[in-house]
């Protein structure tokens, strides 16, 4: 009983795991915020600009049209490689060829 005990002990410790695997994936929150210009190519939430469609359609670092949910009042405040900074509205910087 003991090997019974300890698998279910386990397995309840692996789906503790994985549920909270999935809460850091789930939507932001109500305390999160839209920023532009900060996801790396493809790692955006959203709003790429013409030629993409969403989530994950960003083309290049920092595209000043995309924009990934970061911590309320953390936008503007961040630094990004060649003194860029992140926006709430859009940017026309770092823009894909088209």
């Amino acid at each position: 009983m003991t090997d019974t005990k300890l698998t279910a002990t386990a397995l309840a410790g692996a789906l503790m795991v994985a549920a909270a695997g999935l809460a850091t994936t789930a939507p932001a929150s109500a305390a999160d915020a839209k920023c532009y210009g900060v996801a790396l190519a493809g790692q955006n939430d959203c709003a790429a600009g013409p030629g993409t469609t969403c989530a994950g359609t960003s083309k290049v670092d920092y595209q000043g049209n995309s924009w990934k949910y970061v911590a309320e009042g953390s936008c503007t405040k961040m630094m990004l490689p060649g003194e860029r900074m992140g926006s709430l509205t859009p940017l026309t910087r770092d823009l894909p060829e088209m």
